[in-house]
């Protein structure tokens, strides 16, 4: 224990700076996830037939493919097209196109759960379907999609992890390379692990409140 707590002591402040890309990784590939899925879901619902049946094949072909040929696609194929990014924006990238197919289908199915007959009444007294969504339909579908984006928030800080496959110096590649040259397997995952698991706990306890508010909220 003794020796565990000696090693951690020296290899805490290398993995802090992991921790640190790993923050920058997840927070910037949760905010263009945002946005994009949010894209594609108001496309699935415009009840434009070219604009769903195109939302529809992004978000299929984005979930057929996996993350990590994404990255590798984005870091070094891009670049023979003239399109050369560093490891970081890569990562945040691919990561959030990646996940842009989940929330899209997160966002289209909260919306979908909207009574139809509030969007005739919107529209019957006058509103267009723009105006619909922003006063209507998105203020109530958000309450509904919270606990399953808090879901995808874990999962996006976790899958952060495979930005290391393209040399980002997050926790999981700074273990790795600790671990390469001191041999203390062990303490070192020992610690990665610790590391992630304190990062995961409380937006695990925010799913829980989300949960628990708005379901509280659907049943008054």
């Amino acid at each position: 224990m003794q020796t565990f707590l000696r090693d951690a002591t020296q290899f805490l402040p290398l993995l802090l700076q992991g921790v640190k890309f790993t923050i920058i990784v997840a927070l910037g590939s949760l905010a263009l996830s945002t946005v994009l899925g949010l894209v594609w879901a108001l496309m699935r619902v415009s009840g434009i037939g070219w604009l769903a049946t195109t939302a529809k094949i992004v978000v299929n072909t984005l979930r057929g493919i996996p993350i990590l040929v994404q990255l590798f696609y984005i870091y070094f194929v891009l670049p023979e097209f003239g399109i050369a990014l560093s490891a970081l924006q890569a990562a945040i990238i691919g990561l959030g196109i990646a996940y842009s197919a989940y929330q899209s289908e997160n966002f289209r199915a909260g919306i979908e759960a909207i009574d139809h007959g509030q969007i005739e009444a919107a529209q019957s007294i006058g509103m267009g379907w723009g105006l619909t969504m922003r006063r209507v339909i998105l203020p109530q579908a958000i309450r509904l999609v919270l606990p399953p984006y808090g879901n995808i928030m874990v999962m996006m800080l976790k899958d952060s992890s495979q930005a290391s496959t393209i040399t980002v110096a997050e926790l999981t590649l700074q273990g790795t390379l600790i671990a390469s040259s001191t041999f203390k397997n062990m303490t070192v995952y020992t610690l990665v692990a610790l590391l992630y698991l304190a990062m995961c706990l409380p937006l695990m306890g925010l799913v829980s409140w989300l949960e628990r508010r708005f379901g509280k909220g659907t049943r008054r």
